[in-house]
Order: structure tokens, then C-alpha cells, then sequence
């Protein structure tokens, strides 16, 4: 099979738990390149957040904030904000629990609150570099949101019509879920953009190694699920590579003919 893109998520597929990528993970990638194949960067992450790791690997393309946000050589392709009154109903469950929300602009990063234990730990074990206290001017602007400290408010959460949520699969975040469009996820960013690039499903690999990543492991040619992956995830998958401890990149495009 010809491949001509790959799809790749970062927590738990590039990044392990200590925050760091395997040296294999880089080569393979510089192996796709040298072969012609475009590497694209597929996350829940904001954008501002992956700026170094785009550098580390060279990577001028991108998906993030679970699909809502698509870049292709730097060039913005497309944006989808949430609809102002779906935040102002996230914002009315957290304020009656416990929880608290991160919310995201394509320009910063914001909290419902800055005090809040969990809302510290959460920015820090996400690698979170910046962020404000949100306020109701940027409603209208969010593009993804994440419910932080969720308990009693799950079922409310799950309860918004058009959303699904999808357990946040960093280390000690159990209880953080990230709120994800139906209409709008990594699968439906992954569809739009190979049709902007004129490419077909067949040619393209994914990697992903939790439930945001369904979608875009059932559209692609070659859906691979980490050897860590969530095992709900694991079906979706055309195989399981190895963990991303264990190379799993490298050994899941070895598998496919993509390195040697």
C-alpha cells in the first residue's frame, strides 16, 4: 500500500507519561518525510501548546483541540467554534458541582478558575504553558473544552446534545473528560483535510491511543492503536502496535512498510 499521510497523536502515541519521545519516534518521522509522506500532528492539545514539539520534528501541519482547528503548512484550513449558548450550558453544570472547565480560543487558554487545586494540577500535568481566567466576553470563540474534577456532573455533561465525552488520557486526569462536538472531531478534521490535499482514506495511517480517537482510526486506511491505548479504542484499530514506551511508531510504520 502507497501512504501519503499519517496522523499522529501525541499523549500516550508520541509523548509518555514522563513527558518525553522516544529517539525512534523522530526517526520515523524523518523516514516518512524522506519518503514524501506528510506527518501531520493530531491532538486535543492547543495549538500554542505543540509549538515545540512542531519543531522538534519539523512538522509544519497540524489538527488540534480535537479537531476544530486544522493547519497545512502553517496555513489555517479550517476553524469550527462551539456555539456560545453549548459553552454557556458547560459553564452552568460546572458552576453547580464541583468541576471547573478549560476552555480554549485559537489564541489562548482559559479556566473558570485559577485557585482551584485540580485546575492547577490539571495545567500542569497537560504541559499547559499559558492561560487567563475565562470571562464571558470569549463565549463565543471557544473551539474545545474540557470538564476538570468531574464526578456527580458527568451525567449532566453527557447530557448536552451533540456531545460525547472522551476521558482525558494523561496520567493522573481520570477524572477530566474532554467535551467533543459529534460533528466535530478528529475523524471529521482528518476527512476534511485530505480532501483539501486530494488524498483518498487508503492513503492515509492514523495513530491513537484513547476514545478521541475513534473517528479518526475508523476513517483511515490504517488505523493503529497504541499497545497502550484504551482498550475500548482497541476494536476501532486495523491492529495494536506496541506501547509508546516500546517504539510503538516506529514498529507500527515498520509493520507497514513505511521505515525499515
Amino acid at each position: 500500500m502507497s501512504y501519503r499521510a499519517i496522523f499522529l497523536d501525541i499523549d500516550g502515541t508520541i509523548i509518555k507519561p514522563d513527558h518525553t519521545y522516544d529517539a525512534s519516534t523522530k526517526e520515523a518521522i524523518r523516514q516518512a518525510k524522506a519518503a514524501g509522506i506528510e506527518v501531520f500532528l493530531c491532538t486535543g492539545r492547543p495549538l500554542m501548546d505543540i509549538v515545540n514539539l512542531k519543531n522538534d520534528f519539523g512538522i509544519t501541519s497540524s489538527i488540534t483541540y480535537n479537531g476544530s482547528y486544522a493547519m497545512h503548512e502553517n496555513e489555517m484550513i479550517f476553524k469550527a467554534a462551539m456555539r456560545k449558548e453549548d459553552v454557556e450550558k458547560m459553564i452552568s453544570i460546572s458552576s453547580q458541582g464541583e468541576s471547573e472547565l478549560a476552555l480554549y480560543t485559537t489564541e489562548n487558554n482559559y479556566f473558570t478558575s485559577l485557585e482551584d487545586t485540580h485546575v492547577i494540577y490539571f495545567s500542569k500535568v497537560s504541559q499547559m504553558k499559558e492561560f487567563k481566567l475565562f470571562t464571558e466576553d470569549v463565549a463565543d470563540q471557544i473551539v474545545a473544552a474540557t470538564a476538570i474534577n468531574v464526578f456527580d456532573s458527568k451525567e449532566d455533561f453527557s447530557l448536552i446534545e451533540g456531545y460525547q465525552l472522551s476521558k482525558v488520557n494523561i496520567k493522573h486526569s481520570t477524572e477530566s473528560y474532554d467535551l467533543i462536538r459529534t460533528s466535530v472531531n478528529k475523524g471529521e478534521a482528518v476527512k476534511k483535510m485530505i480532501a483539501h490535499l486530494n488524498l483518498s482514506p487508503s492513503e492515509v495511517i492514523a495513530f491513537g491511543d484513547g476514545m478521541n480517537d475513534k473517528e479518526m482510526l475508523q476513517f483511515a486506511g490504517a488505523g493503529v492503536a497504541m499497545g497502550n491505548a484504551d482498550a475500548m479504542l482497541v476494536p476501532y484499530a486495523d491492529f495494536q502496535t506496541t506501547t509508546v514506551e516500546e517504539n510503538g511508531i516506529f514498529n507500527g510504520l515498520k509493520k507497514l512498510g513505511v521505515v525499515n
